[in-house]
C-alpha cells in the first residue's frame, strides 16, 4: 500500500501534466493557402506559446470530415472562406455557438452568424472592375446595370460554380425577390464576351488583355494582380453607392461542436479580431480587416473607400441553395 500510493499520485501527476500540454496545442482545419494563415498563427505562438496546427483541404471535404469524426475530432476550429460556407457547416451541426464580448466589440454584427456559430476574420468587396482603356467609370453604376444591352459581348463572369458568385447572386434575391434577380443574372449571361472563368485572377486578366471590357471579381485577386503588375490597365469600380452598396463578404472561423480545447480555441479567435492579426490579414493578402477600428493596407487604401451592403452575410448561406437554382435556370456555367 506504500508503493502504492506515490504511484497513484504520480500516474495523477502525469494525467495534469498530460491535460496541460494538450491545451497547449489548438487544431484548425483550413481551407485557406498555408502561406495566407500561418504568418497568423505563428505570431499567436511566438505571443502566448501555444503552439497552432492547422491541416488544408478544400471547405467541403473537411467540413464533411469534422462530421464524419464526431465526437473524435482533434479539429478544435474550422476557418473557411465565404458566409455561404460557414453557414452550412452551422446547417450542418458540426459548429457551436460561443458569447464573447471581445467579438461583439471587435466585429460588426452583419459579418457573425446570429447565432454566433462564426464570425468573420477578413473581408473582400466582390465589386466590379473595368478596364482603363476601353471603359469610362462614368459609364459605371450598379452591379443591375451590367444586365444592360450596352454591355452586350463586353462581360467577363467567373463560373457559377464558385460559391463568391452564388453569394453575390443570394444577395440579389434578398435585395429584389427572386423574378427580378433572375431577370437581372439572365442579362449577365446574355451579355458574355467570352466563356466564364475559372477563377477571378484569369477573368481580370482578360480585361487588361482586351477580351472583355467589365467584370465581377474579388478585390483580394485585384491586390494580388496589380502588386506584380503595377501597369495592370484593369481598376475597381464601387457600384451601388446611391442605394444598398458594394457586396461584401469574408473569410471567418467557427467552433467545432466537439472541440477538444474549447477554452483555448476561443482565445485564438478573439485573438484574430484583434488589432495585431487583423493588420497581418490585411498586409498578406491585401483584404479588409473585419475589425472597423483597423485601417487596410497603403495599396488598398489607395483604391478609395465605398459604402459596403448593409445585409447579414449569413443571407449567402439561406439562400444559396435558390441562387444556385437561379444560376442554372438562366445558364450560368
Amino acid at each position: 500500500m506504500r508503493t502504492a500510493k506515490p504511484l497513484l499520485a504520480a500516474l495523477a501527476l502525469g494525467l495534469a501534466v498530460t491535460s496541460v500540454q494538450a491545451a497547449e496545442e489548438v487544431v484548425v482545419y483550413s481551407s485557406r493557402i498555408d502561406e495566407l494563415i500561418k504568418p497568423v498563427f505563428d505570431a499567436y505562438t511566438a505571443k502566448t506559446g501555444v503552439k497552432v496546427k492547422f491541416i488544408t483541404d478544400k471547405e467541403a471535404p473537411l467540413m464533411q470530415r469534422i462530421k464524419a469524426e464526431g465526437e473524435n475530432t482533434p479539429a478544435d476550429l474550422l476557418l473557411t472562406v465565404d458566409a455561404g460556407n460557414l453557414w452550412q457547416a452551422e446547417q450542418m451541426g458540426i459548429l457551436q455557438p460561443f458569447d464573447s464580448p471581445v467579438l461583439d466589440r471587435n466585429i460588426p454584427p452583419q459579418y457573425r452568424s446570429s447565432t454566433d456559430s462564426w464570425t468573420g476574420l477578413s473581408l473582400r468587396a466582390r465589386t466590379i472592375f473595368y478596364s482603363t482603356e476601353r471603359v469610362k467609370p462614368e459609364e459605371l453604376s450598379t452591379y443591375e446595370d451590367l444586365a444592360d444591352p450596352k454591355w452586350e459581348g463586353r462581360l467577363c463572369l467567373r463560373t457559377s460554380k464558385k460559391v463568391y458568385n452564388q453569394s453575390l447572386t443570394a444577395t440579389l434575391i434578398e435585395t429584389h425577390g427572386a423574378k427580378k434577380a433572375e431577370e437581372i443574372v439572365k442579362g449577365w449571361v446574355d451579355n458574355l464576351a467570352t466563356d466564364v472563368f475559372a477563377d477571378d485572377t484569369a477573368l481580370l486578366q482578360a480585361i487588361d488583355a482586351g477580351q472583355c471590357d467589365v467584370g465581377v471579381a474579388n478585390t483580394y485577386y485585384y491586390g494580388r494582380l496589380h502588386k506584380e503588375n503595377p501597369e495592370l490597365r484593369v481598376k475597381p469600380f464601387w457600384p451601388n453607392q446611391n442605394d444598398r452598396g458594394v457586396h461584401v463578404n469574408l473569410s471567418g472561423i467557427g467552433l467545432t461542436r466537439h472541440a477538444p480545447h474549447p477554452e483555448a480555441a476561443k482565445q485564438l479567435v478573439e485573438w484574430m479580431t484583434t488589432e495585431e492579426a487583423q493588420r497581418i490579414f490585411a498586409d498578406l493578402n491585401q483584404e479588409y480587416p473585419a475589425n472597423p477600428g483597423v485601417k487596410p493596407s497603403d495599396e488598398v487604401a489607395a483604391w478609395g473607400s465605398f459604402k459596403a451592403d448593409s445585409i447579414p452575410v449569413e443571407v449567402a448561406g439561406k439562400r444559396q441553395a435558390e441562387a444556385i437554382r437561379l444560376m442554372d435556370r438562366v445558364g450560368w456555367n
